[in-house]
């Protein structure tokens, strides 16, 4: 079972995806977390990514297409993986298929999460975490149990991301607009693409998915 998790920042993908993984034997790739552990390693490809990004410029398709191949090579024991945050444009969409394609693979479902921007942006610009442990909070839907304490590791700190404050994320929905929203209709096209409603409650979209990807 392949499946991409698509939606503009802050649907929820990283937390779907973490769930699959852990019910459904599914490997979870991340474009930034395997960016960021090939930098560390050294490899050829990983001084190849420093370079790039130490340069201040976007490391290539033809990198990260070539860090999830390798990253696929190296599953042991996954029934599958989940794609969050990648691809973001039809060139990489198209780049990925041929890469599955020449490993025998296809893509079994692509899941949009919908959302409401208006609620998203409540949802986003509320979010803050203890700067100690990193335990995620939310100004209305999920405050510390004792005002100011981590419920977790007992820290008194917080911190908020700078690209949570609504005028942040206003500005990464429209660029989800114009540059991922396009592959949409790539996906569709091949008769892969479902829809969940990303607003409902955790529990509810785990279920809206595992219902699609039960039919997949």
């Amino acid at each position: 079972m392949n499946i991409i998790l698509l939606g503009p920042p802050g649907a929820g993908k990283g937390t779907q995806a973490k769930r699959l993984e852990e019910k459904l034997g599914l490997a979870q790739l991340s474009t930034g977390d395997m960016l960021r552990a090939e930098r560390k390693s050294g490899s050829a490809l990983g001084r190849k990514v420093q370079a790039v990004m130490d340069a201040g410029q976007l490391v290539s398709d033809d990198i990260i297409i070539e860090l999830i191949a390798q990253r696929i090579d190296g599953l042991t024991g996954a029934k599958g993986f989940i794609l969050d945050g990648f691809p973001r444009t039809v060139p990489q969409a198209e780049a990925l298929d041929r890469m599955l394609a020449e490993k025998g693979l296809k893509l079994d479902a692509v899941i949009e999460m919908t959302v409401d921007e208006a609620a998203l942006i409540e949802r986003i610009a509320g979010r803050f975490s203890c700067a100690g442990c990193g335990a995620s909070y939310h100004d209305s839907f999920n405050r510390p149990k004792r005002e100011g304490v981590c419920d977790v590791c007992g820290g008194k700190e917080f911190v908020r991301r700078a690209d949570d404050r609504p005028e942040a994320v206003k500005i990464r929905l429209e660029a989800y607009r114009q540059q991922t929203a396009p592959i949409l209709p790539y996906y569709r096209a091949k008769g892969v693409l479902r829809t969940v409603d990303g607003m409902a409650d955790i529990d509810e979209v785990g279920r809206q998915i595992e219902a699609i990807l039960g039919r997949a």
